[in-house]
């Protein structure tokens, strides 16, 4: 096996390494740590680019740990999809390192580890060929995310992620039993020889496995945020720290990767099509109402990533490969622009007067003129340029986020809402599936407007503290969306290429089985 070839396993044992590092390094020595963490992430980017690159070529990557066969052994696979998101996470990572290096990586013990094993978590997750490894990296993950969901302290943080806590713990046995359920039925984990065991097996063998991979779906709609179960998302990212929160923007990405796999590997995107589209609507439909009746940015961040969740969810379980395509493109988009939008609400918190959201919410409802109170009108106030940076950047995460021209989120919605229109679905679901998308997008321009207006003009300013290695993360994120439409044709011709693997994954099973 050549040195190319362990670029699979990279992006794991990359990020465990520095985690663990990082524990032995005195907390004292926030310099020190914060230069390994970063650096470490600076590699990952690296790699994961580089696997990006290698995914183009026709076959699936296969790295057998120990050299040990499928099914016997545990493998890890790269594709493109799962390259791509191990990009995206290496991504966000780096972005959200880079703020935190102006205060919060100092607020509490091991942040830096926290995040690399998160990392780690999310990348075995995406390389994994195995349910049960599956398992193993989801539960690094989220006990990564408790850590991080806690960090900083005070007491809505505490409680919000407390229920975090608990909703996830609730969602990991559901995974554990229907892990045991597949494994009873088909005494395999592995997902290329699940689809050739189940295929040979007896009809009442059969509906226990499909019983065991609804379990699993339960529990992959828990960490999606899909309504009903994912009350808990809006209130938990909300509360977290802005680092963290912009982390967290790919942990429901997570549940939609796990169940895009399984689905279309085990069922070939047939059998449970419909009750998908109905969870992605419904939970699109619930995002949209949150967005508008949200009354603080961190609570319209929360369920902005919600309607995202929803989109993709309905756009696996409504299209074909093209529409898959289209929702993967808006993935990318809709992850960068909330991490950015998540990073953004600190800097522009700071510009305002603490208790200004609850005073502007208090004034509009028993109609008060705030301008009464204050006869002298200011002439010709100047805006300091901390000011004009977060209210373009603010424009363009309401932009991305609503889905406008002319940045890419219009692009991806415009794309999900053609393809799925043009392929063979029943026209009245498509209809009203593309309805939510476009209300969703006219709730996102109101709720953005009406925020804006409370933040930039409705309410007392005061400069911002606001420092480069904070600005600079969120430029990066929303310059690689501008970057996105720029290319966005050989961006969704990869994506194509990714979706027509995924729709036909024949050539997936003979490359993990073969080895």
């Amino acid at each position: 096996m050549g040195a190319a070839e362990h670029l699979v396993i990279a992006p794991v044992v990359l990020p465990l390494v520095a985690g663990a590092l990082l524990l032995l390094v005195d907390e004292r020595h926030h310099a020190a740590k914060a230069a390994l963490s970063l650096g470490a992430a600076l590699a990952l980017l690296a790699v994961a680019a580089l696997l990006v690159a290698r995914a183009g070529a026709p076959e699936t990557h296969v790295y057998p740990l120990g050299s040990w066969p499928a099914p016997f052994g545990i493998v890890l696979v790269a594709d493109r999809l799962s390259a791509l998101l191990v990009l995206l996470a290496a991504v966000l990572a780096v972005a959200a390192l880079c703020f935190s290096l102006a205060r919060w990586h100092r607020v509490g013990l091991h942040f830096h580890s926290l995040v690399q094993f998160l990392l780690a978590g999310l990348n075995g997750a995406f390389l994994t060929g195995d349910i049960f490894n599956l398992f193993v990296f989801f539960e690094l993950l989220l006990a990564s995310s408790y850590g991080l969901a806690l960090y900083g302290g005070g007491a809505q943080r505490t409680r919000e992620s407390l229920h975090y806590i608990v909703v996830n713990l609730a969602a990991s046995l559901l995974f554990l039993i229907g892990v045991a359920l597949i494994y009873g039925v088909a005494g395999t984990l592995n997902m290329a020889d699940l689809v050739v065991r189940l295929a040979g097996s007896a009809p009442a063998d059969r509906v226990l496995a499909e019983v065991g991979i609804g379990v699993l779906a339960v529990a992959f709609f828990v960490k999606a945020g899909a309504w009903p179960l994912g009350f808990w998302l809006a209130p938990t990212y909300a509360a977290a720290s802005a680092p963290a929160a912009a982390l967290f923007t790919i942990l429901t990405k997570v549940g939609v990767y796990a169940v895009l796999r399984l689905w279309l590997l085990v069922f070939g995107g047939a059998s449970g099509a419909q009750l998908l589209a109905f969870a992605g609507m419904a939970t699109l439909a619930f995002g949209t109402l949150g967005m508008l009746s949200s009354q603080s940015l961190r609570a319209l961040a929360g369920y902005a990533l919600l309607v995202s969740s929803g989109t993709l969810l309905a756009a696996i379980g409504l299209g074909g490969a093209a529409a898959t395509a289209a929702g993967l493109y808006y993935l990318v988009v809709s992850t960068l622009g909330v991490a950015a939008f998540f990073l953004l609400i600190e800097l522009v918190e700071r510009a305002r007067e603490a208790g200004a959201d609850v005073l502007a919410v208090t004034a509009e409802a028993f109609g008060v003129d705030r301008q009464e109170a204050e006869p002298e009108e200011e002439v010709g106030l100047l805006i300091p340029a901390a000011m004009a940076f977060l209210s373009l950047a603010f424009l363009a995460c309401g932009l991305l986020i609503a889905g406008l021209p002319p940045l890419p989120g219009f692009l991806g919605k415009f794309a999900l809402m053609s393809a799925l229109l043009a392929e063979e679905t029943s026209a009245a679901i498509a209809w009203t599936f593309t309805g939510l998308l476009l209300l969703s997008g006219l709730a996102a321009t109101i709720a953005f407007a009406r925020a804006g207006v409370r933040v930039f003009w409705g309410a007392p300013r005061i400069a911002p503290a606001v420092r480069l290695v904070e600005m600079a993360p969120v430029a990066a994120l929303l310059v690689l969306c501008a970057l996105l439409c720029v290319l966005a044709n050989p961006a969704m011709a990869y994506l194509q290429d990714a979706a027509a693997a995924l729709h036909a994954p024949t050539s997936y099973m003979e490359e993990v089985l073969r080895r």
